[in-house]
């Protein structure tokens, strides 16, 4: 039997299949294991085939892509709108159907085993950092038990740490308790800084994320996660891609009246951080005539709050990154504002 499109709802063991005709009539629904799957399209004549997009779709996408299958990738927030009625596992890959055969639904590009790869240390960063500011946090908790409290940044552990161990406010078995959380902190500091240091090499072998790192306000840790997860193809312009990060006002019109509300918070939420972050590094040294601010900037903190200007500068550095992503120009920094 020939298909017109075949969805597949992905799960560790069990994926679900939902085929249709060239009428858009389900003829094909079934289960089948993890093992099953190749060799079930293995058999087929090469036919379109649509998967939510996550970490363990791209593999697939590769796969059937290897057997001559044409493969989309669809944004899970535009296939659940599809959904009808209850969630389980039919009624999601024939939503998954119903949005691939939309023509204006997007599609995420499916990335090379090598993109994944070096994408890797950028997570495993985030994790180990996630798991120190936990590791600190408790710290900082039971030592506020004995009285002991300290100034927040991880800078100030160590002075926590050192007042833990000389003082007699804290009992002895509290004392080894902390020591070895103490020893877990120590040995997430090496492994970062391991990281960090293999970052560095690979932020300075990729040339864009070196071409990136020259915008104002975007480190090296930036630029490489600008560079390694996100493919400027995939979005039309620069707006594009700062509403598709979540740097654009949520809107809520009706009835011809408009209603704009916060940023969307949409996309990658680490690189969204990493960008206003960023912006605001840029506002607290922002002065009349200082190389490199822009009269533009100047003028919104003059009007806005910092906070809120920090992602109006942040939306603009994402526009700034796609353009350059784009074309493959440098960064023109900015002539200051005259005195």
């Amino acid at each position: 039997m020939e298909f017109k499109r075949i969805a597949i709802d992905t799960s560790k063991s069990v994926f679900t299949l939902h085929g249709v005709d060239d009428q858009e009539r389900p003829v094909l629904r079934r289960d089948v294991r993890r093992a099953q799957l190749e060799p079930f399209f293995a058999k087929l004549a090469p036919t379109d085939v649509v998967l939510e997009a996550c970490g363990g779709s791209h593999h697939w996408g590769r796969t059937l892509e290897a057997m001559g299958h044409r493969v989309r990738l669809i944004p899970p927030q535009y296939a659940k709108p599809f959904v009808k009625r209850a969630k389980n596992d039919r009624n999601d890959a024939e939503a998954i159907s119903e949005a691939a055969s939309r023509p204006t639904m997007r599609s995420v590009a499916i990335k090379s085993a090598e993109q994944q790869a070096q994408a890797i240390i950028l997570s495993a960063r985030e994790l180990l950092v996630g798991q120190r500011t936990q590791l600190i946090n408790a710290v900082r908790g039971h030592a506020a038990e004995f009285g002991l409290v300290a100034a927040k940044g991880t800078s100030r552990v160590a002075a926590l740490l050192a007042a833990i161990a000389d003082g007699d406010a804290v009992p002895q078995v509290a004392r080894e308790l902390l020591a070895l959380l103490s020893r877990q902190i120590d040995h997430l500091d090496r492994e970062i800084a391991r990281l960090e240091a293999k970052m560095m090499v690979q932020h300075k072998a990729h040339p864009m994320s070196r071409l990136l790192a020259e915008i104002p306000g975007i480190g090296p840790i930036g630029a490489l996660t600008l560079a390694l997860r996100v493919d400027p193809a995939q979005f039309a312009s620069g707006r594009h891609f700062s509403a598709w990060l979540g740097l654009t006002p949520r809107e809520h019109s009706s009835g011809g009246k408009q209603r704009i509300g916060g940023i969307s918070r949409a996309g990658d939420d680490r690189l969204r951080q990493l960008l206003v972050l960023g912006a605001t590094a840029v506002i607290q040294h922002a002065k009349p005539g200082r190389r490199g601010v822009s009269p533009w900037l100047l003028s919104l903190l003059e009007r806005r709050p910092r906070k809120l200007a920090a992602v109006a500068l942040a939306n603009k550095m994402a526009r700034i990154a796609w353009a350059m992503m784009t074309s493959g120009e440098a960064y023109r920094q900015t002539m200051p504002a005259a005195s």
